[in-house]
């Protein structure tokens, strides 16, 4: 796990966006996160814990990909 610090302004999916290159990723964050969850915007400042990057991304990939798929995925 990594601390992330907000910039004013940010949202939970523009974090993961900005971190993992995925939107859809702020889930993961937001669990790691959860006393912060009544935030929508976040003012500057606010520190947030990430969850391992290499970890993560190598976990979004669907146990029903085809074998190729998985491979493409987690080599990016």
């Amino acid at each position: 796990m990594s601390i992330y610090t907000t910039i004013q302004g940010q949202t939970w999916d523009q974090i993961a966006y900005e971190v993992f290159g995925d939107e859809y990723m702020c889930d993961r964050i937001m669990d790691l996160n959860r006393d912060k969850l009544n935030i929508f915007v976040f003012p500057a400042g606010v520190d947030i814990l990430l969850p391992d990057r290499e970890t993560t991304l190598k976990q979004t990939v669907p146990s029903d990909y085809p074998a190729w798929r998985a491979m493409l995925n987690a080599s990016s």
